[in-house]
């Protein structure tokens, strides 16, 4: 090797170890590679490792990674094979370290690892051992992106391609080949739908698996120049043990798979020349051609055939600045939404699946708290989404208006960082419609961030829409939010916010401040939030107005070392107060909750809820059964068992029984539902019954669902979404035929159909069919 080469590899590796405060444990200089009749002497699947090698890995006092790329002179084939020199030339490096079910001991079995570099990929490959016969791996997904490749063997790869130990793209894969891929912003929301183009493909040996990934550098944004540093955590989940193993160590009380998602827990990968990201433009048209037949619109419309074109561009305005721009916007290949049963008087939060919107998202949140994506509480009280703290910015009242499709005439994002300042912008014009009485919009999202301490922020969100919705002129909201987290487990966040909307005056306002301690054994959350009588966010989604609510919790979560089928017990309890403008009491929840986890996943838990209703005005939960004014105290209980998602038949089965404001209810649930046929074929049944029997009259809500999916390859599957809804009398079908014939291009053809099967009447109301081609081209 080269003197230059190697005071090149020993300077990177001192200032890594510099920024982590360990000079002492840098790592040795490379030595000459083997010869060959070196490397006769090891095998690369044996175990043992050639004679001559470099170390590969130190760690700090915190046991963080500090990990050296290998440069390669010819690109590797990705087939699962372990055949190319880098693999007898070089020895891995392993040491994974537990999260669960003991954590900070060392993973029950070994892995190694490799991570190579040419001038248009990075590579990461892994050599899995495992005592147990293949028989018993779970490993059953084909799919992309399902939920079940995560519930596989696998193992998975967070890059932090600007070292700022607060954001990362996530790759991981089982041995079957199937990949799943998201990034995540400041440790919070993580973005499923982020699909970038990259390969990999699996194998096996006689003591394990392989995997082999392959992401371009195009793929990725990051600063160019040599010896650079990336931040790297790596997972491997031993599903089968139900054991998650990481390369560095992090924190006890994110026990599975959310650990890969805190990136300041992350080590670093030295050593990595990386070419200029040039100008990263990607073009991507579509062509879509279908039939539709509508009977219950005005007027009825009958196997109307149509077609269209558009194009979404993608620019690199910096290696960390993206522009995006679609133009005659169309999201036909976008599953159904789910069906829900609203047994409240607030309305239901339906979540984003459209691909333009879900990219970048985890820019645009706002008052979510901490780095981690601050959420205290149970239940969904502070989640993303549809909880009693409002959500500024709700992307589906864009192009969507009571169930009717809004067309989006052309778009632009621009969303990425600035320095210390992580920024986003967005701006959509929506035609109109006439049928849905909907005029042409504009909407503008504006959102800045600024980094401060290691995981915290500060921020702003500004959002216009041109065409108000509670009268003539436009509708602004304004916002502050900060985020602070400390140490391992304590965070703060809070906001305030403000709107502007036509008719609207006074008490438009609202605020939240919270605190969250959440470590493995205790933890405890109190928060306040305030909402006026006239905030009215019209780009954003608000359950519930005019109210002061006060919040707290106290949760206790031993390890029992004396039950050895017992990984954690949790005893939980909870206060949700209301109060209204005037300050008098409008709601009350009061939860007790005990939950027992199993070694194998299992998970049972029983729960008791006191709540108070102050009914103002009545409020239908069926089509012939009110909720009268009054003011109702009632009590229920709830038994859960949640089967480990690894098995080949797995559910949340839950069973409500109790009293239900002046009566009674009971409820079945059966949600998260799996069956495994095969490695092809899997089944996702769902079901929501609620017996309601009331002084007024008794009422049946029932929603069942039947997903299933069929994967030819990873690259091809169909998806098929059966619904039957039983208060409303309707029967759906949605089924979406992909194939991803070239990396990032893809063909689809939809089919939905809705019929009535209630006393209003049967029949077909809508169908459609849908086929749909996209290309893309990069530069």
């Amino acid at each position: 090797m080269r003197a230059d080469t190697k005071t090149r590899i020993a300077l990177a590796v001192v200032l890594s170890a510099a920024i982590s405060g360990t000079v002492a444990h840098a790592p040795a200089l490379a030595q000459e590679p083997p010869t060959r009749s070196e490397q006769a002497r090891g095998s690369v699947l044996d175990g043992s490792p050639p004679p001559v090698f470099p170390e590969s890995i130190t760690r700090d006092e915190r046991g963080r990674a500090t990990v050296r790329a290998i440069r390669l002179d010819e690109p590797l084939v990705v087939d699962g094979r372990l055949d190319e020199s880098i693999y007898s030339d070089f020895r891995p490096f392993g040491d994974f370290v537990q999260v669960t079910p003991t954590a900070g001991a060392p993973s029950s079995e070994r892995t190694d690892v490799w991570i190579g570099f040419d001038d248009t990929h990075i590579y990461v490959t892994c050599r899995c051992w495992d005592s147990a016969p293949p028989s018993a791996w779970v490993s059953n997904e084909l799919r992309r992106d399902a939920t079940g490749v995560r519930n596989n063997e696998h193992f998975g790869v967070m890059l932090d391609t600007f070292y700022d130990r607060r954001s990362g793209v996530m790759f991981y894969a089982n041995p079957l080949g199937a990949r799943s891929d998201y990034s995540v912003v400041d440790e919070g929301t993580t973005n499923r739908d982020w699909n970038p183009v990259w390969d990999v493909a699996g194998g096996v040996f006689d003591d394990g698996w392989i995997l082999e990934m392959a992401i371009p550098f195009k793929s990725l944004r990051y600063n160019a120049g040599p010896d650079r540093m990336w931040g790297i955590q790596i997972r491997r989940s031993i599903r089968h043990k139900n054991e998650w193993t990481y390369l560095n160590p992090v924190p006890a009380f994110m026990a599975g798979p959310q650990a890969l998602n805190r990136v300041s827990a992350a080590g670093t990968v030295v050593g990595l020349d990386l070419p200029p990201a040039g100008s990263n433009i990607e073009l991507k048209p579509y062509a879509i051609g279908g039939l539709t037949t509508d009977r219950v619109s005005t007027p009825p419309v009958s196997n109307d055939a149509t077609g269209d074109v558009g194009l979404d561009f993608k620019y690199g305005l910096t290696s960390n600045l993206t522009a995006d721009v679609t133009l005659n916007t169309d999201f036909a290949q976008v599953e159904v939404d789910e069906q829900q049963v609203n047994l409240t008087r607030f309305s239901l939060f339906f979540p984003e699946k459209r691909d333009f919107f879900l990219e970048g998202r985890g820019v645009f949140e706002f008052g979510q708290g901490g780095s981690g994506g601050f959420r205290p509480g149970r239940g969904g009280r502070f989640g993303r989404g549809g909880g009693d703290t409002p959500t500024l910015f709700y992307s589906r009242r864009i192009g969507l208006d009571r169930g009717a499709v809004i067309p989006i005439r052309a778009g632009g994002r621009v969303t990425g960082k600035v320095g210390p300042f992580s920024v986003g912008a967005i701006n959509i014009q929506a035609g109109a419609d006439d049928g849905a009485d909907v005029r042409a919009t504009n909407y503008t999202v504006l959102r800045l961030k600024r980094d401060v301490l290691e995981r915290s922020s500060i921020g702003a969100l500004f959002t216009n829409r041109s065409v108000a919705i509670s009268g003539d002129g436009t509708s602004r909201t304004y916002g502050l939010d900060g985020s602070f987290a400390f140490f391992e487990s304590l965070e703060m966040g809070a906001y305030w916010a403000r709107t502007e909307s036509p008719e609207l005056q006074g008490d438009d306002e609202s605020w939240q401040a919270a605190l969250s301690y959440e470590g493995d054994k205790y933890g405890a959350t109190v928060s306040y939030l305030e909402v006026g009588e006239s905030f009215n966010p019209e780009v954003g989604f608000l359950r519930r107005s005019d109210f002061a609510k006060s919040s707290g919790s106290l949760r206790f979560s031993p390890r029992p070392v004396s039950l050895e089928s017992v990984r954690k017990l949790t005893w939980e309890v909870g206060v949700d107060h209301f109060a209204d403008g005037r300050s008098a009491l409008e709601s009350r929840r009061q939860s007790a909750r005990f939950e027992i986890e199993m070694e194998n996943s299992d998970q049972i838990s029983v729960e008791r809820v006191h709540e108070f209703e102050r009914i103002d005005e009545a409020f239908a939960i069926s089509s012939d059964l009110d909720i009268m004014p009054g003011r109702y105290s009632f009590e229920s209980q709830r038994l859960t068992y949640q089967s480990g998602p690894q098995r080949p038949i797995s559910a949340n089965l839950s069973y409500q029984w109790g009293d239900f404001y002046d009566g009674s209810i009971r409820a079945l649930t059966v949600n998260e539902g799996r069956i495994v046929v095969s490695n092809h074929l899997s089944l996702e049944p769902g079901v929501s019954v609620n017996w309601l029997d009331l002084p007024r009259g008794e009422s049946t809500q029932a929603v069942f669902l039947l997903r299933a999916d069929y994967a030819f390859t990873p690259r091809m599957f169909v998806s098929s979404l059966f619904q039957y809804n039983e208060a409303e009398g309707t029967l759906s079908s949605n089924l979406r035929f992909r194939w991803e014939y070239a990396p990032g291009s893809e063909l689809f053809l939809v089919w939905t159909d809705e019929r009535d099967t209630g006393p209003r009447g049967s029949g077909l109301r809508t169908r459609g069919l849908v086929i749909k081609a996209t290309r893309l081209l990069r530069y």
